[in-house]
């Protein structure tokens, strides 16, 4: 392990002054641990102390069966009975998580220790009357499912998502908190954006809302840290704690691929936030319990993967790429609906086509700017996507704006009855395609999105003035010195679903679109194994032949043009023989009726993104020379 900064077993660092500098291989570690050293005195000087309004006490003494015991203090308490209750959504999360659902075993009593009666009246709370103007609430947290909204608890770890772990009181949003955590195992260390107290394993936070916003893992994690100085001259640290079953090299690569990345985040938009204590944290579970994820939070991120580092070839630089795209885009350059953040409800926003989209566009394109991915891996993804956005007939039933008020629903959110899978395309690949159109006419008038982004983080990012749909029409108009360019652009693609031609904006570059199976028949049928047969995967398209021969998802297909159904490879094989226009028979059983029709294979319409060398196209120096500066060397 690098040098780093330990106290007491404890990871907590905050703002410090030193002076400016490019890190390097042999300065770095040290001047992390000089930046840590200096950062804890500072954090602690700011510490509210013992008799803070609201007091945790975190233990897990039952971890290897996921439970966590945890006690809540809550002083100045006014007259009558205290409502506590868990959250119902989480911070970078649109849709409801009933986290009351793993809270049980709650007892109350008062300053003097005498047992209160707990009233429950709701199923998202708990009332406690009869106290002294103290009130400690004690209660059990199950939580096994490791990501970014939730908690998972066992031997190897604890990885708290605060929401999901901490009841709360109505009327303390306002009040400093404090955190102890009690480690389930002596190896175990806190990583956490919360700054350091000054009793060991204690954290504070200024207010509710930002101790909501503080993911943490305890666990025997590595650490990286490095000071990264921005063009202004701020220095600041980044740190990667990684949880994972790797070796110490693979943390060093990564942690080396991650500093070129975020140079490239840093080079974007000109400077660094303002990170609160001086430090932004990337806290990295790769483990085979945890569930894969990414979440971003104002100084910190959850980043999870099932894969250890180097089985996934070091891919998890993606989920870190994109998250850190957060930082600015969501945590500072913020929707207006988002601010402040509502924990009792879904948190909607017409804006997450930018929020989410715009940073779905950046984070492989800063991997590209990097080195860290070749141009021809970064168009096969870049391509994939546009294929698939260009070709989804759910834009029928709306724009960027409609999907993405969709989110409540659909972002891990959870349903008995099924969804017409044909109605919604992700906001997340939908916004990036329309940052590519947008980055591409940019630069067709010698602006590029790049600017844009600079523009709106100095305006509405750095100052933290939260943004409308009108705010970034505004900034375009602004970027541009033409408010009809930009109001014809919100018009045709945010608030309505036209996209433009690609296919010219990309040949500036010397990329060509081209269909990807030309000459192979198109079903638009997705098949998989079903007890030892073939089932339809997924609902068509409405412009499918399959669509059109009545198939559904769920429906056993029987036989395909004469052959008998047993093996869904088989059958892709077979179609894939065939050509647009040619007719196969289908039989197929639908919910107990069997069935019979003919599909007329189309045109397959998924296409791809290549460079014009590959495709045999002359490639003119400025067109190079416009790849170059949008995709770097």
């Amino acid at each position: 392990m690098k040098a780093g900064y330990w106290l007491a077993g404890v990871l907590a660092l905050a703002a410090v002054d030193v002076q400016a500098r490019t890190p390097t291989a042999t300065t770095s570690a040290a001047d992390a641990a000089t930046m840590a050293a200096r950062a804890i005195a500072s954090q602690q000087a700011l510490d509210p102390g013992a008799a803070a309004a609201v007091v945790y006490d975190v233990s897990f003494p039952n971890a290897v069966h996921h439970e966590a015991q945890v006690t809540a203090t809550f002083r100045g308490v006014p007259p009558g009975p205290l409502r506590v209750q868990m959250a119902r959504s989480s911070p970078g999360r649109y849709a409801i998580h009933e986290f009351a659902k793993n809270v049980y075993d709650v007892t109350a009593r008062d300053g003097a220790g005498r047992a209160l009666n707990v009233g429950r009246n709701d199923p998202y709370g708990w009332s406690v009357a009869g106290h002294d103007g103290t009130v400690v609430v004690t209660y059990t947290l199950f939580g096994d499912w490791g990501d970014g909204t939730y908690a998972q608890i066992d031997a190897t770890h604890a990885h708290l998502n605060m929401p999901a772990t901490f009841l709360w009181a109505p009327g303390y949003e306002d009040k400093a908190i404090r955190v102890r955590f009690r480690t389930f195992d002596p190896r175990w260390k806190v990583a956490t954006q919360l700054p350091a107290a000054r009793d060991a394993g204690t954290f504070w936070a200024p207010n509710f809302q930002y101790f909501m916003d503080s993911p943490t893992e305890l666990s025997d994690f590595a650490l990286r840290q490095w000071p990264v100085t921005d063009a202004k001259g701020r220095t600041q640290l980044v740190r990667l704690a990684v949880h994972h079953t790797g070796s110490e090299a693979d943390v060093d690569t990564f942690a080396a691929k991650a500093q070129r990345v975020i140079a490239q985040h840093y080079a974007l938009f000109g400077q660094a936030p303002r990170y609160d204590y001086g430090t932004y944290t990337f806290i990295a579970d790769y483990m085979p319990q945890i569930a894969g994820d990414g979440m971003e939070h104002r100084n910190s991120t959850i980043i999870t993967d099932q894969r250890p580092l180097r089985a996934a070839n070091f891919a998890q630089i993606n989920t870190l790429s994109h998250e850190f795209v957060h930082s600015w885009n969501v945590e500072r350059l913020r929707p207006a609906e988002l601010e402040p953040f509502d924990f009792t409800r879904a948190n909607p926003t017409p804006s997450l086509w930018f929020a989410e989209g715009f940073t779905q566009y950046y984070g492989p394109l800063m991997i590209r700017r990097a080195g860290e991915t070749s141009v021809d891996d970064f168009l096969a993804g870049l391509g994939s996507t546009l294929s698939a956005v260009v070709n989804r007939p759910a834009r029928r039933y709306g724009g960027p704006e409609e999907m993405s008020l969709r989110a409540p629903f659909v972002d891990a959110a959870k349903a008995i009855d099924q969804v017409n899978p044909n109605i919604y395309v992700s906001y997340y690949p939908y916004g990036a395609m329309i940052a590519l159109a947008l980055d591409l006419q940019l630069r067709q008038r010698g602006l590029t999105l790049d600017a844009y982004m600079r523009h709106l983080w100095t305006t509405m990012g750095d100052p933290e003035r939260k943004y409308t749909p009108a705010d970034l029409e505004r900034g375009l108009a602004e970027v541009t010195h033409d408010a009809a360019f930009a109001k014809a652009f919100f018009d045709r693609s945010v608030h309505a679903s036209a996209l433009p031609d690609y296919a010219p904006l990309l040949r500036q570059a010397g990329l060509v679109l081209r269909p990807a199976a030309a000459t192979r028949g198109w079903a638009g049928l997705t098949m998989v194994a079903d007890d030892g047969g073939v089932a339809v995967g997924e609902t068509p398209w409405p412009n499918a032949p399959a669509y059109a021969a009545g198939l559904e998802r769920g429906d056993i297909i029987l036989s395909l043009d004469g052959m008998v159904a047993s093996d869904p490879a088989a059958m892709r094989a077979m179609l894939a023989a065939h050509r647009p226009g040619d007719r196969i028979a289908v039989r197929y059983r639908q919910r107990g009726i069997e069935r019979s029709a003919t599909l007329r294979l189309a045109v397959d319409p998924t296409f791809e993104l290549v460079r014009g060398e590959t495709a045999g196209v002359a490639v003119t120096p400025a067109q190079m020379a416009f790849r170059t500066g949008w995709l770097g060397q």
